[in-house]
Parts: structure tokens; C-alpha cells; sequence
């Protein structure tokens, strides 16, 4: 018998092992056990065609409907063609050598089809799947697996299909013997649970539906309670710990700054500043995420509570996620501050304080200044990118962080900077987001961190306009869209072209800085996407095509940080008419005049990037104009996903709308450590209740119980489920 620890290669023998280990990562008994199926078939029910996404490995149950065969025309030999369907929508599936029971597709067999999603003609097709028949007397034998009424469809991979998975599985189970439950029996019967081990059974072998809910409520709580006890060990050592009070003083920077804004705050600003003037005075670190719209005034609020900071005689670092940004921020910070930045200059306010920016790309002459005054505390506030946590930088008295775009960074990169502050204590920490964040997210992803919202724009804001331009179905509708720039550029005003990759000579994945959906070619067909547009290659094109005569520039990441901060002042100076760039523009630069963007290849950025890069246009006097260009056909996901953004302005829409789509297990990875996600069954959008529960549950717990000695198992738990690189992250300062 085994255990959750044992290898795989004893029961499964050196070739299947090998095969989980290579395609899916999978080591060990435990490994292959929490590889939960991904959804489940019903023997009589087909998979719905219309909802795959391009590129993705699916598997899919469906029906065969007709077989032709067609002569290649670029070499000798014959392309079998096979026409599945769900009943509405085909599916062509394309085999360009001989393949064994090929011969055994015949119209109204049905079967699971395994492969990777592509295109041709406009119509979706899998090149050269794999696949296993139901029904009849000659079964396939790889499909045995799939006898029962319910059949599960595992995440799989190229070589590695759903049937081999679940005949793993099947075995390793026979030959399991069970595992001791973390949970205390008294949580398990309040929660109205079943054990684990049984958990772990029926959800993979559940002889029907109601095998499956009780699988999943079980490994859902596991999941939730993991995260949630994680996340009430870092907010007890957080608030334990000491920080410089840094009460407002009246007289001094802030007071100026107020006296002299131009336009009165939001409700919502107001709101919000009291409650960070608040905490910053506390003898606790104050941990707060501001989540807010794009041009919801973020800023200005970080930048009131840098200056209560200054007045007690501290120290406040803003830290951004590119150069470009960092340069822009303070930039901007100079400007709203005028003279009362000038500190040690001709002409500086009585109150000035002074403003230093530090990347790691800066001149060394420039660059050991910039230190000499975060050391010597001549700098009040300090902008930088993660260069600022690097060892060799020394504050005199950091007393406040603000983190901008707080998705760019993994908590690792956080606490780096809380250590930066003297004497053992913390400095005070403000996270911002335009990314608007749904409750669920919140709750897990930031749940160390208290939670405010601006909902409400500062008057003046211009309304944006979006438009899907379908150039597979309307090809004339891109010219359009070039003529649209013209026009808004003969008008006076500014206009981005943004694509998803930079071009210069890498492979189609190294060069991305947008979110690129994997475009490797496939086996001689031409479903393979081509490779996402490129800056490199738009640029040329455009000047010598549809804009030539306009002023054009380029901005992209691996541009060097002198050149990127000239083309961004050429261009907020009004001396670039289209800015030509990657995704470098998409938070925080703020370009009043520019007034249309256009997006190439909409489909291959995710809906809150989407919805910041629009958030660049719109910010002036003028209203502003989005055009997402795509390839994707019409009623397709991807495309549903593109109307979206089109359809509403409303971001905390769009951030629910962002959270069904996405693998939502990612979004944990992504925002904790960059590891692989410990969330497999646990759904942030439809499982609030067991969330909120969990994390009540874990609060009193940890209360109890700081440091789960007397809790072995959940101690385990929480080691097993949130991988131990993250739960090293989360602990961490």
C-alpha cells in the first residue's frame, strides 16, 4: 500500500511516471491525487464546440458527423479530414499521417478527441488529436476508464491524454491507503464535512453527481482554510509589530499642498485620506490596499499621506513597477508640488521638500547623488522601481511605502521594503491598484491587507468610446481605424498604437510584455497563429502606409532608460503625434492631449490590462476613442471577452468578468509569489461563503493558537495546499 508521499514509478512502473513527471509536473501519489479532474462528461452529453479557446490542449466529447480525404498539395501523401459536432457547431479534426484505428471514425461514432485548439479557414480545428471511441462492441481499450456514468476530463497535455490520466489515477488509488485528516473532527463535523481521504476518492471515481459536491466542499474548504490560516498568521505578526507614529503637523507641507489644489477631492478621496491620516499616527504599521478606477485620483491621495510623512521628519518611497513609470510619477509629483519640491534650490517654497527618482539603469554620477540623498535624508520622498530594495540603498528614516500597481509585485518584493525602515520598526505600507479587485480576490489574495475603494471619478474626466474592429470579417474596418488617428491627430491631439511585443530579433514568447498566449506552429498545418504584432514591425509599416507624414516614435521595455524618459517627454510635449509602444504605457502615464488608442491583437491581452491601457486616452479636455483590432472570429470566448471591454467603462464589471474567465488558481500564484497556484478546486467566484467561513474559522484558530502547535495538521495542511515557496513569502518580514 502507499502513502501521499511515495513515488509514482512503483506503481505505475518507469514510462507513465515519467510521462506525469515531463507533460503535468506530477511526482508523487499525493502529486497525481490533487490533480483533480477539470470538469466532468455526462456519457450522453457532447462538449460545446463553440466555447473553446484557440491554443488551449482541450479534450472534447463529441460526435462524428463526416470523413473526407484530400491530397497534400506541398508533399506526397493524403490529409484525412474528420467533421465532429456537439449537435450545433462542427469541429475539424486533421490527421496528416496514418494513424491506427483511423479507419473506426465513421458518421455517428462518438469519442473523446484530445488536441490542441487552432484555425483554419475560419474554422476551428485539433491537427493530428488524439482520441478514444465510446460505444459499440469494439470500445477503444483507453477508454475503459470511462465506463461509468460520469466521465472525468482531467487537465492533460500533448502526448498525455485525459484516459491515460484517469487510468493512472485508477491505479494509484487501488494501491493507496488512506491519509490521516488534518482537520480537527470537531471542524469537520461542524462544517458538515467528509474526511479527506474519502474526498479524495470520490472525486475521481464518483458514482454521480452528488459524489462530486461532496469531493469538492471538502477540498474546497482544505484549499480556502490553507490560504485564510496563512494569510491570519501574517496579520497577527504584522500588527504586532512597532512603527514610527507619524502624526499630521499642522503648518507644514500638507497644509501648503492642500491650500493650493486646484479642484476640490471626491467624497471618496476625503474619505479615504482620513482613514490613511489615521493610521499613519498609529505606533502600528498601517497594511492597506487602495484599489480605485483608472483617473480615480489614487495619487493625489498617496501623495497627501507622503506628506504627513515629510512633516513628521520622515521618509516616504514610492515604488513602481517599470522605469517609465517611475520616471512618470516623479515627474508628476513635481508637478503637483511646484516649488514645494524644490527643496535646496533657488526659489523653493519655506516648506519644500525634495523629490529624488532612483532606477537602476540611472548614470553613475546621477545614480550615487540619488543615494547620497535617501542616506543622508535629504530626499523626503524617494521614486523608484525595485531598485529601491536592492541592500545598497539606505534610508535615513523610511516611514511610508506606496506601492503603484501592486499586481506587478509579489509580496516577496513588499516585504523587502518593510525592512527597510530603523531602529527594528516597520514603515507604514499603502498598496495601490487600478485594477479593481472583486470582494473573493480581496479576501484571499490581499487578505493581510486592510481594503479601500474609490469609486468615484474627479469631474472633468472626458467619456472613452470603445470598438471591436473584426478584421477577418470587415477588413476595410482597419482602415478606418488608421484614418481615426489621422483625423483626431489633424485635430491637434495625440494618439498610442500599442502592441503586444517589442520584435527585436527574439522569438515570438521572449520578447512579449503583454499577456501572449503560447503561438507555437503546429505539426504541417496552418492553424498555428502567427506570431503577435510587433512595435518594430507596426512602426515601419504605419509610417510608410496609413500614417506616413505623421510623427511617429517607438517606446517599448528594452529601450534604455534615458531614451524611454526623451520619447515619453517628446511625447507629453506634443512633439510625437503616435506613440508606437508595448504595454510600457499602460499604467500611470498620463498624456492629457493623446485622445485614441489602438490595440493590435486585442484578443492577446487579458481584460484588466485592456481596460488600463484604455484608461490612457480620455484623460483631458477631450473624449477619447479605444479600438480593439482582432483576428478572433465572432462568436467565439475570446471575442465575447473583447465585446465586453467594449461595452462597459465600469472596471469592477469588468474585474468580475476578468475573474470567470481567468484561471483563477493563476491570480493566487501571480499576486503571492509567482509559484505554481496551490488553488485547484477552490472557485474565488462562486465560493465566497466558504471563503468568508474559512477565514473566520482560521482567525479564531491563529488566535488561539499563533504558531499551530497544537494544530499539527493544519499546520501540515497549509504547508501542503499553499505551496511551501509561497507560504515562505507570506510569512516573511
Amino acid at each position: 500500500m502507499s502513502t501521499l508521499d511515495d513515488p509514482l514509478e512503483p506503481l505505475l512502473g518507469r514510462k507513465s511516471a515519467r510521462a506525469l513527471e515531463t507533460a503535468l509536473g506530477l511526482r508523487t501519489v499525493g502529486d497525481l491525487l490533487r490533480h483533480y479532474p477539470r470538469r466532468y462528461a455526462e456519457r450522453g452529453e457532447l462538449t460545446n464546440i463553440a466555447s473553446l479557446e484557440l491554443d488551449e490542449h482541450v479534450t472534447v466529447l463529441a460526435e462524428v458527423q463526416k470523413v473526407s480525404k484530400r491530397s497534400m498539395k506541398s508533399r506526397r501523401g493524403t490529409i484525412t479530414e474528420v467533421v465532429v459536432t456537439d449537435g450545433s457547431r462542427p469541429l475539424t479534426l486533421v490527421f496528416f499521417a496514418r494513424v491506427a484505428e483511423l479507419g473506426k471514425l465513421v458518421p455517428g461514432r462518438r469519442g473523446l478527441f484530445a488536441g490542441k485548439v487552432g484555425r483554419f479557414n475560419r474554422t476551428l480545428q485539433l491537427a493530428h488529436p488524439e482520441f478514444a471511441l465510446l460505444g459499440g462492441e469494439d470500445e477503444d481499450a483507453a477508454a475503459d476508464a470511462f465506463a461509468r456514468a460520469l466521465i472525468p476530463v482531467y487537465p492533460a497535455a500533448s502526448g498525455l491524454p485525459t484516459w491515460s490520466i484517469a487510468r493512472c489515477v485508477d491505479q494509484a488509488i487501488s494501491m493507496w491507503d488512506g491519509v490521516e485528516d488534518p482537520l480537527p473532527a470537531e471542524l469537520i463535523e461542524r462544517a458538515g464535512l467528509t474526511d479527506l481521504a474519502t474526498a479524495l476518492r470520490l472525486v475521481h471515481q464518483p458514482g454521480g453527481w452528488a459524489d462530486v459536491e461532496r469531493a469538492r466542499q471538502r477540498l474546497k474548504w482544505d484549499e480556502a482554510l490553507s490560504v485564510q490560516l496563512v494569510l491570519a498568521r501574517r496579520r497577527g505578526s504584522t500588527a504586532a509589530r512597532p512603527a514610527m507614529a507619524c502624526p499630521r503637523r499642522g503648518g507644514g507641507i500638507l497644509d501648503a499642498f492642500d491650500a493650493r489644489l486646484p479642484f476640490p477631492l471626491t467624497g471618496g478621496q476625503r474619505e479615504v485620506g482620513e482613514v490613511i491620516e489615521r493610521e499613519l499616527t498609529g505606533e502600528h504599521p498601517m497594511n492597506r490596499l487602495l484599489q480605485g478606477e483608472v483617473g480615480s485620483g489614487k495619487t493625489v491621495v498617496a501623495l497627501r499621506g507622503m506628506l504627513q510623512v515629510v512633516d513628521a521628519g520622515r521618509q516616504a518611497a514610492m515604488l513602481a513597477p517599470t522605469e517609465v513609470l517611475a520616471a512618470q510619477h516623479a515627474r508628476s509629483l513635481r508637478e503637483m508640488l511646484g516649488d514645494l519640491a524644490a527643496a535646496g534650490e533657488l526659489g523653493a517654497a519655506e516648506q519644500a521638500t525634495k523629490i529624488v527618482l532612483l532606477t537602476g539603469s540611472m548614470p553613475v554620477a546621477r545614480r550615487r547623488q540619488a543615494l547620497l540623498d535617501v542616506a543622508s535624508g535629504a530626499a523626503g520622498i524617494v521614486v523608484g522601481t525595485h531598485a529601491l530594495i536592492q541592500d545598497s540603498v539606505s534610508f535615513a528614516e523610511l516611514g511610508f511605502v506606496v506601492v503603484d500597481e501592486q499586481h506587478r509585485f509579489g509580496v516577496e518584493q513588499r516585504d523587502a521594503l518593510r525592512g527597510r525602515a530603523a531602529g527594528g520598526t516597520s514603515p507604514h505600507v499603502l498598496v495601490m491598484t487600478a485594477t479593481p479587485i472583486p470582494r473573493t480576490v480581496a479576501m484571499t489574495v490581499y487578505g493581510d491587507l486592510e481594503v479601500s475603494a474609490l469609486r468615484e471619478l474627479p469631474r472633468g474626466r472626458s467619456p472613452i468610446a470603445s470598438s471591436v474592429v473584426p478584421v477577418t470579417e470587415k477588413p476595410g474596418w482597419l482602415e478606418r481605424a488608421w484614418q481615426r488617428v489621422r483625423e483626431e491627430v489633424a485635430a491637434g491631439h495625440q494618439a498610442y498604437v500599442v502592441c503586444p511585443r517589442i520584435g527585436e530579433g527574439g522569438s515570438p514568447t521572449e520578447d512579449v510584455e503583454g499577456e501572449l498566449v503560447d503561438a507555437e506552429p503546429t505539426d504541417g498545418a496552418d492553424t498555428a497563429r502567427r506570431p503577435p504584432l510587433a512595435v518594430t514591425e507596426v512602426l515601419p509599416e504605419l509610417a510608410a502606409g496609413p500614417l506616413s507624414g505623421l510623427r511617429i516614435s517607438a517606446l517599448h521595455g528594452k529601450m534604455p532608460a534615458e531614451e524611454k524618459d526623451s520619447v515619453m517627454r517628446a511625447f507629453a510635449a506634443g512633439e510625437v503625434d503616435v506613440l508606437v509602444a508595448t504595454t510600457v504605457v499602460e499604467v500611470g502615464v498620463n498624456v492629457p492631449n493623446a485622445t485614441v488608442m489602438v490595440i493590435m491583437d486585442a484578443d492577446r491581452f487579458g481584460v484588466s490590462q485592456l481596460h488600463q491601457l484604455r484608461g490612457r486616452v480620455g484623460r483631458g479636455t477631450a473624449p477619447g476613442l479605444c479600438l480593439l483590432v482582432t483576428e478572433v472570429p465572432e462568436g467565439t470566448t475570446t471575442r465575447e471577452r473583447l465585446d465586453a471591454v467594449a461595452s462597459t467603462l465600469d472596471g469592477f464589471e469588468l474585474a468580475q468578468l476578468d475573474l470567470e474567465l481567468r484561471k483563477e488558481g493563476d491570480i493566487l500564484g501571480a499576486a503571492q509569489s509567482g509559484a505554481r497556484s496551490g488553488l485547484k478546486m477552490l472557485s474565488l467566484l462562486r465560493d465566497a461563503d466558504v471563503i468568508t467561513r474559512a477565514r473566520a474559522e482560521a482567525q479564531r484558530v491563529v488566535a488561539d493558537d499563533p504558531d499551530l502547535n497544537r494544530h499539527e495538521g493544519l499546520a501540515r495542511m497549509a504547508a501542503e495546499v499553499v505551496d511551501t515557496e509561497r507560504a515562505e513569502y507570506l510569512e516573511k518580514s
